[in-house]
């Protein structure tokens, strides 16, 4: 996505309030609730069947993309910060927990996503700063494939210096 569609307004919701959707295992939408739609500014009918992705922020690392898919995809949950795109153009951050969806037979079958309202603090003093330099690394590759690989090394190796890993840091920030 250009950033010549986005607005550079922020929405927000409340923190008794939670973004819900249900994906296919590809990511296309099944299910968003009325929260999702109205901070996203989505009709339902434009939603259903849509890839998760619409939602994409350019300054969204796709090296946390590339992280989430391969936590999901192996089975297990993810905490995340993410930075969504309204179809306006404006912005909204979350916090994202992200778990695979199974059918009776414990078949994985989709993806649910609940999203809740992200400490500002988290944001501006560690978040923020962390993707910034992730996106700065993805950048500086013409190939995009390369930037966020390298990105994404770049993270491990910032995790690893932390002696921690990836759930532990994000569960450090919320206390």
């Amino acid at each position: 996505m250009s950033k010549s569609n986005l607005s550079g307004n922020e929405r927000f919701f409340g923190n008794d309030e939670i973004i819900v959707s249900k994906t296919d295992m590809k990511g296309h939408i099944l299910y968003a609730n009325r929260t999702f739609m109205r901070v996203g500014i989505f009709e339902e009918k434009g939603l259903i069947g849509a890839p998760h992705s619409i939602l994409r922020h350019p300054d969204m690392p796709r090296s946390i993309f590339k992280l989430l898919w391969e936590r999901i995809s192996a089975g297990h949950e993810i905490f995340a910060y993410v930075i969504n795109r309204a179809s306006n153009g404006d912005h909204y951050w979350v916090l994202a927990h992200v778990t695979p969806s199974y059918d009776g037979s414990g078949n994985a079958n989709g993806y649910h996503s609940n999203r809740r309202v992200p400490d500002r603090r988290v944001l501006d003093e560690v978040i923020s700063p962390v993707y910034k330099q992730l996106l700065k690394i993805e950048d500086s590759h013409s190939n995009s494939k390369e930037g966020m690989n390298a990105s994404y090394d770049h993270l491990n190796a910032l995790l690893k210096q932390k002696g921690s890993s990836y759930d532990e840091f994000v569960f450090a920030l919320q206390s």
